[in-house]
């Protein structure tokens, strides 16, 4: 006979185990009797409906803390739902009793008499509550703003059906794929080639198109280090010196895998971020982006301390991206390139008399399918075209501000006064793609033109005898030094001379008849992703500058998971300018040979010239009329950054402000928005000075610890 110390063990080992649910058929009718949808069902347990479609089916079983409030929702639904003839079971107790989901924005929780256990992250990345986690995260959309007199109350965003996921997910070892708005999804694939089938069948992931006529994003998977080595990835390339040059050896066995399921890769291979495709059928797109999170897809330089984070917040972050901006395909200076495409497709749908087909057509305002050669000075030596050419007339230097003033311009004031402090424009690049018309057409050389500042091209005039301000940097040249004879000149530089009252008389020019504002739904996008984001953090259209400078010195630490998301938008919009004029890259490149940007339709040499060039004439206007208001003038400066001698320690003790204490209009102002000011850094005076009789620029180092600045935001 056995003990009582035996029988009480066994029992007490029964206890331990799982709970028991019921057979599948029997959950499937529990469900459609209480009258909820597995769709339903799926929001209220934070997971997919192809999850409940398997725990329905039998293909895979629920696993705590989803189990144990998927059992107390089974026994709610067999007390008031019995099975035909049967009398109601008695509800299994559980441990502990489990609170209630609280109503989320995404769709109604089941209803009484069966409260169900909220879903919690996996024990590796404990979640948080669910009322801190909906205070912490801001709503997706913080650009729809209540019409004034009506409530504040944002209206709950809109799921596509498509898509009920989101746009991605970031898929750890343990297989749960964590995805927008702490869903968990199950994911079973233990190869790349199943994970790709998984995302595109069962998944749930993607993203609808930003034009009507464009196309969805298609759906990124982010795989962690644990991940990738349960899919067959190596959890580090090595032997490569250069970082876009890491990719999967052609003998590798995970390219074996997709090549035997027919699935191919782009020209780039299967690197940090690869791109997995079938060609499509019909309408059908078969397309996953993946991100190798140990591959260094996510440079700490733009996505800032993210690849260090949990999952479910990496996740945070990057949905909270796609929705302000796009789904990441890449680095976010591709993400930038894509981004205008996605706003200003090549192609649209168009009849085609003859036939009464529906055939692609040139979608006006786009830059079309085909790369354009760029005018020869607008190029470089190594363009195949203006090699061939053999181009000896000069090039165009259209770039951002580097320079610094000449020690023996500084005045005894000046040099007593105690503080240099460094300014920043937000984003200045981005406000000066704000209505900002471009050439759309192939460039047309002209002999002796007529000026005209609306029209966009290069043009080649000598301004070496225009006198300016030797304080101020020249706004003809990126050194600020003053022109030494005729040069190639963009539009908005040539027009500003004639601002300053100077006639201006092109020698010959390339010039675009057909124009439009190309950037401007870029621009726009990013300008909402820009406040929207600095808003969740505290910094908002509201505050005086006071508050302004207190807000902005804490913002970083307010949520770190919105500060990079910030810092990826800024670095959005300084790479996808900086993509429009691609160099070719290699040590084994020849001039003369194509290079692959060169021959997409977005390598624009000329747009990119177009937006710096409105930004330095942005940046000097500020500089003349700051000196005309305040009688002061800049030690340096570097791209968007400019340091100035003050007599305190803030902006507020040099900016202009009028007798109203509002902003001078013209000077530099502070503010959250593209164009207006921040603080950069604060040094000392001898600091500075000493910088400059070395030669260096204390612009470039103003915010200290002997930081370079992020050029060009």
């Amino acid at each position: 006979m056995p003990t009582e110390e035996e029988l009480f063990a066994s029992v007490d080992a029964l206890l331990e185990e799982e709970p028991q649910l019921p057979p599948p058929v029997e959950r499937a009718r529990l469900r459609e009797a209480a009258g909820i949808t597995q769709a339903r069902l799926a929001i209220a347990l934070k997971t997919s409906t192809q999850t409940i479609k398997n725990w329905e089916n039998g293909r895979s079983e629920p696993k705590p803390p989803r189990l144990e409030a998927y059992q107390r929702l089974l026994n709610g639904w067999a007390a008031k739902h019995p099975a035909h003839g049967a009398p109601g079971p008695a509800p299994v107790p559980v441990a502990a009793p489990q609170p209630e989901v609280p109503a989320t924005s995404t769709g109604p929780t089941v209803p009484e008499p069966a409260p169900e256990a909220p879903a919690a992250a996996p024990t590796q990345a404990p979640a948080a509550p669910a009322a801190r986690e909906r205070a912490s995260r801001p709503a997706v959309s913080m650009s729809r703003r209540p019409a004034k007199g009506r409530a504040s109350k944002p209206p709950a965003p809109t799921v596509d059906p498509r898509f009920p996921h989101g746009p991605l997910a970031v898929l750890d070892g343990d297989g749960r794929a964590y995805a927008a708005d702490g869903i968990v999804l199950d994911c079973p694939a233990t190869t790349v080639p199943a994970l790709v089938e998984w995302t595109l069948k069962e998944s749930g992931l993607g993203a609808a198109k930003l034009n009507r006529h464009g196309k969805d994003s298609d759906p990124l998977v982010v795989l962690t280090a644990s991940a990738a080595v349960k899919l067959g990835l190596p959890e580090r390339l090595e032997g490569h010196e250069q970082r876009r040059s890491l990719r999967l050896p052609e003998d590798h066995p995970v390219l074996k895998q997709l090549a035997h399921g027919k699935w191919q890769l782009t020209q780039r291979g299967f690197g940090p971020w690869a791109r997995v495709y079938r060609k499509a059928q019909g309408r059908e797109r078969q397309c996953v982006q993946l991100a190798i999170l140990p591959w260094g897809a996510l440079d700490d330089r733009s996505w800032p301390g993210v690849a260090d984070m949990a999952s479910p917040e990496i996740a945070r972050v990057l949905s909270v991206y796609a929705a302000r901006v796009i789904t990441p395909r890449g680095s976010t200076a591709v993400s930038g390139l894509e981004l205008m495409t996605a706003l200003r497709p090549p192609t649209k749908a168009v009849r085609d008399e003859a036939t009464g087909n529906w055939v692609p057509g040139h979608n006006p305002g786009s830059l079309g399918t085909q790369p354009v050669d760029p005018a020869p000075p607008e190029g470089q030596p190594e363009h195949p075209a203006i090699h061939r050419m053999g181009w000896k007339g000069g090039f165009l230097h259209e770039e951002a501000y580097q320079w610094v003033r000449p020690v023996e311009l500084l005045t005894d004031q000046e040099c007593l006064l105690p503080w240099a402090v460094g300014l920043d424009l937000n984003t200045a690049f981005l406000a000066a793609a704000a209505r900002l018309t471009v050439g759309l057409s192939t460039p047309e050389h002209v002999q002796q033109p007529a000026f005209s500042s609306k029209t966009p091209g290069s043009w080649y005039v000598d301004l070496s005898h225009i006198e300016t301000d030797p304080r101020l940097p020249s706004p003809f040249t990126p050194t600020g030094q003053r022109p030494t004879g005729p040069a190639w000149y963009q539009t908005h530089t040539v027009a500003y001379a004639q601002a300053l009252g100077h006639d201006v008389h092109p020698i010959e020019a390339f010039l675009r008849r057909e124009t439009g504002a190309y950037l401007d739904p870029w621009h726009d996008r990013l300008k909402n992703a820009y406040v929207d984001t600095l808003a969740d953090l505290g910094v908002t259209r509201d505050l005086n500058d006071v508050e302004f400078l207190a807000a902005m010195e804490r913002h970083k630490d307010v949520d770190p998971a919105m500060a990079a998301v910030l810092a990826a938008i800024k670095a959005t919009v300084k790479g996808g300018i900086g993509k429009l004029f691609e160099n070719p890259q290699g040590k084994t490149y020849k001039a003369g040979e194509p290079w692959p940007a060169m021959m997409r339709p977005t390598w624009r040499p000329d747009i990119r010239a177009a937006v710096i060039s409105k930004a330095r004439v942005n940046m000097h206007r500020k500089l003349a009329n700051t000196a005309r208001f305040t009688g002061l003038y800049p030690l340096a400066v570097l791209s968007d950054c400019v340091v100035y001698p003050s007599p305190g320690p803030t902006p507020l003790d040099f900016l202009p402000y009028a007798t109203s204490g509002k902003p001078q209009p013209g000077a530099f102002r502070l503010g959250p928005t593209p164009g207006l000011a921040k603080l950069e850094g604060v040094q000392e005076m001898a600091w500075a000075v000493d910088l400059m009789e070395q030669g260096l620029n204390p612009a470039r180092h103003i915010k200290g610890g002997d930081a370079v600045l992020d050029e060009g935001e």
